[in-house]
């Protein structure tokens, strides 16, 4: 079996909706929540609350809270979206209304766009790809370089130009309950930024038109797509919450092969990067997904930062990083894995802690099907760390940690250099978890 890549190719606050029609003078049309600290407070303004993970740290999480109506969107087209985020360089508060999905891959006026057209012009063609960069002629110890490399970077260029969305500072971009909110086949990008709140959206179909072949990537060489569904490079203070991150309804089992090796136009679902920090993702759910979750691209990056909480979250149908995790502090609770293969996503691994990173793992829940082996729920490079306790497997307290390392050679530290302070709505127990996440996490589930 070839190697894996590790490349970047990569409330306890309980909540009570009321009727929007009661506080309408006060919040217009918004979805009305009433928090037992809080007092009301319409979906829209929604903030991160009190020690509810590291993106409550310091100044905390409030995202667009602050918008006044000149800045208070709803979008319901690629266009709109555009228009509504602006420049990312504008730190002004703003609210962002996704109503229905937002098809990324769509011109200014709507028109559906696909791969050819944005190949068009460039002189790209899969063929003539392949047939330059054929590792029997090629080689394998070096990129591909030359006329069909270049038309394949331009050809990504034009697809990144109309895909990525560019979120500014003091934004909250939030679905609009009832409407299936979400973005279709696009990469919101929240870069060098503070302060960003992403709720209530479903994010499919992220696919890049133009994977690139790497021969050294790997035992047998990897193609390697250039879109996460969410991603944070450089980010502070975002908070990620109620989203559903998929590959639908073009899985991986449809990708073709060449050079024997799958021709992959998936990257990550949500990535947290280029020393990104003080992040919760809380209450999502992933699935039908290979490279989940990379925090930090690289084994280099320095210390003190990409410190992220992850709780109450579904990983299902998920191959790998749930999270990947280098260098930083890492709290990983009340999540509920369930590793059964599904529609061909099969679990190579959960969680990864590699690049000498801290991982605190706690009551989280692992379902694994019969024969399933619970030393593949980690995986690690012998530097990273993962201190872990009251972890269920199939119901049963289980240590994880030396499951994994009495059938390695790179063991995995079971100390960590920190202790979890912002625990905001840990539960103590994981028994519950496959029933109670059903309910109460992804999209659509905020009413």
């Amino acid at each position: 079996m070839a190697a894996p890549s590790h490349r970047r190719s990569l409330r306890s606050r309980r909540a009570l909706v009321v009727s929007a029609a009661a506080v309408a003078a006060a919040v217009g049309a918004g979805v009305v929540v009433m928090n037992a600290n809080a007092g009301t407070v319409d979906l829209y303004h929604q903030t991160l609350a009190a020690k509810d993970g590291w993106a409550s740290s310091g100044t905390g999480t409030t995202g667009g809270t602050k918008a006044d109506a000149a800045h208070t969107f709803t979008v319901s087209t690629r266009a709109q979206l555009v228009k509504a985020l602006g420049s990312a360089s504008d730190t002004t508060p703003r609210i962002i209304k996704i109503k229905g999905t937002i098809d990324a891959n769509t011109d200014d006026a709507g028109k559906k766009l696909t791969c050819a057209d944005y190949a068009s012009g460039t002189g790209y063609s899969l063929s003539a790809y392949l047939k330059a960069y054929d590792p029997s002629s090629y080689g394998t110890s070096k990129l591909p370089s030359g006329t069909q490399e270049k038309a394949r970077a331009a050809a990504q260029t034009k697809q990144a130009k109309n895909i990525v969305f560019k979120v500014p500072a003091n934004t909250s971009v939030v679905g609009v309950p009832g409407t299936d909110a979400g973005i279709s086949g696009g990469m919101l990008q929240i870069q060098n930024v503070d302060n960003v709140v992403v709720r209530n959206l479903t994010f499919a179909a992220t696919e890049d038109c133009f994977p690139q072949w790497d021969p050294t990537d790997g035992d047998d060489g990897n193609w390697n797509s250039n879109y996460d569904s969410v991603t944070l490079r450089g980010a502070t203070h975002v908070w990620a919450d109620h989203n559903t991150f998929t590959d639908a309804p073009h899985l991986d089992s449809a990708n073709p092969k060449y050079y024997g090796r799958e021709y992959q136009i998936h990257d990550g679902a949500l990535d947290i990067t280029k020393s990104s920090d003080l992040v919760t993702v809380s209450r999502n759910q992933f699935t039908n997904h290979d490279k989940t979750m990379l925090i930090g691209s690289s084994d280099s990056e320095p210390s003190g930062k990409l410190r992220v909480s992850i709780h109450h979250n579904i990983w299902k149908g998920i191959v790998q990083r749930a999270p990947l995790a280098r260098v930083g502090q890492v709290h990983i609770y009340n999540n509920f894995y369930d590793v059964t293969t599904l529609n061909g996503y099969a679990t190579q691994y959960s969680i990864n802690s590699r690049a000498k990173a801290q991982v605190v793992a706690e009551n989280n829940y692992w379902k694994v099907p019969t024969g399933g082996k619970v030393a593949k729920l980690l995986s690690g490079d012998g530097t990273g760390a993962v201190k872990g306790s009251g972890n269920l497997v199939n119901g049963t307290v289980t240590d994880v940690v030396a499951a994994y390392n009495a059938a390695s050679s790179k063991d995995l530290k079971t100390t960590v250099n920190w202790t979890p302070a912002l625990t905001s709505g840990l539960e103590t127990s994981a028994k519950n978890l496959p029933t109670t996440l059903g309910t109460t996490t992804g999209a659509s589930v905020l009413k």
